[in-house]
């Protein structure tokens, strides 16, 4: 396992980075590549990350002939073929996000047979909204020994209100509505620019999909789908992690190609701390002065609330901001155990339920921390990188999952960072 090294305290971020593919976005849209049934699939701008890989195994593992050529960061999916109906558990154990084969295959062999997912420990993340949608398009499910089984023989439209905008459920269901008979109505669903990149690939397959962004979805079913060519829309996550590396660093930083509409509540957050942030032709620039930074309270919501794929990053520059900030956490239960290694570096927080107190502008120290999941991974980094001394973070795997080149992107900017593996520093 390799461990990176920061050496902290003087850090002043400078520079521009270029941002990957979103990691949230090429995930469903591998799944899409399961419903065309003539005509290959080309993703571009794939960013190379062990999820991909992890999904590329799902796909491949259903008979489905796929290449990943990574120096164009490009994966052709050709699924023309006769596909297997039932989702390798070897792989769909290892993350969460697999789940969103389930509707495809569904869609496309009558039959599915996807295993209970794994992934982060950051909540429970019930699968339950994407079960309960499938049925009222006709489907029998039954959940054994760890195994969901899907089976209808042609999916039905239908009109669908879902409790909460989950994100893996618009999806789910949005790819089983694009062949189902007649026309399915989503309310209530997620509107993250991840579900607009999705509509537009199916659109391009020859998907009927209305409305993608909204809360409401308008699916007319049709017959067949085809392949179709799609560049994988800007990590607005990634793109949000360096936003917050050069405010908590007196930065200033260009993030090549970041879309401001994309991060809006983010930006609206680091403006009312004081941040300087502007819209630039080739990107979004972040200049900011840590002594003039004020504390702020954020809670986050569903899209188009601030993320909380963004909460962890967010907290570490609370903690280097002066005053009391406050972090209220209301999609994921189980989402600020970073703090508690943060502590080790000297944090003064309190959590009450959803609420964590951030006494930021103590002095930080570096530590030997660990990552508790993929964001947490990346707030404990940046935290270093400001806190006195040398701080060392490991568990990268969950770093890996979501970030490519992470730390040669942040020395690129200059910070005093190194990842080594086990043996070098043992």
């Amino acid at each position: 396992m390799d461990t990176i090294i920061i050496e902290g305290g003087s850090t002043r971020l400078k520079g521009q980075v270029t941002i990957e593919g979103a990691k949230n976005a090429v995930l469903p849209l591998l799944a899409a590549t399961i419903l065309p049934q003539e005509g290959k699939t080309l993703l571009r701008n794939v960013p190379i990350l062990s999820d991909v890989f992890t999904m590329n195994n799902v796909v491949k593992g259903l008979n489905i002939a796929l290449e990943f050529n990574q120096e164009k960061k490009e994966i052709l999916v050709d699924a023309t073929g006769d596909i297997l109906d039932e989702a390798p558990y070897e792989y769909v154990s290892q993350m969460r996000a697999s789940i969103v084969v389930l509707g495809p295959i569904l869609a496309r062999q009558g039959h599915a047979k996807v295993s209970m997912p794994g992934g982060c420990s950051i909540g429970s993340r019930p699968i339950d909204l994407h079960l309960k949608g499938l049925e009222l398009m006709g489907a029998k499910i039954s959940q054994v020994g760890g195994d969901i089984t899907a089976t209808a023989k042609k999916l039905k439209g239908a009109n669908i209100y879902m409790d909460f905008p989950s994100v893996g459920a618009t999806q789910n269901l949005m790819m089983a509505a694009t062949l189902a008979d007649g026309v399915t109505v989503i309310e209530n669903a997620a509107r993250e620019p991840e579900i607009v990149d999705l509509a537009v690939l199916l659109n391009k397959m020859g998907a009927d999909v209305k409305g993608a962004g909204t809360e409401t979805l308008i699916i007319t079913g049709v017959e067949r789908l085809h392949g179709a060519e799609h560049d994988v829309v800007q990590d607005r996550i990634e793109a949000g992690t360096f936003m917050i590396a050069a405010a908590m660093t007196s930065g200033d930083v260009l993030i090549k190609d970041a879309i401001w509409e994309h991060n809006r509540p983010l930006l609206a957050k680091l403006t009312e701390m004081g941040v300087e942030a502007t819209e630039e032709a080739d990107g979004i620039r972040i200049k900011s002065d840590l002594t003039k930074l004020k504390p702020v309270t954020v809670k986050t919501l569903p899209h188009p609330g601030f993320p909380t794929d963004m909460q962890a990053q967010f907290t570490a520059l609370m903690a280097v901001v002066n005053g009391e900030s406050t972090m209220i956490e209301t999609v994921f239960e189980n989402r600020f155990q970073h703090l508690e290694e943060m502590r080790r570096m000297g944090l003064h927080s309190e959590i009450l339920r959803d609420t964590a107190i951030i006494h930021g502008g103590q002095d930080l120290q570096g530590a030997p921390v660990m990552s508790t999941d993929l964001r947490a991974s990346a707030a404990l980094i940046l935290t270093g990188m400001v806190a006195k001394g040398q701080t060392k973070v490991t568990k990268l795997n969950h770093l890996d999952r979501g970030y490519y080149q992470f730390h040669e992107k942040l020395k690129a900017l200059g910070a005093k960072i190194e990842r080594v593996s086990e043996v070098e520093h043992v």
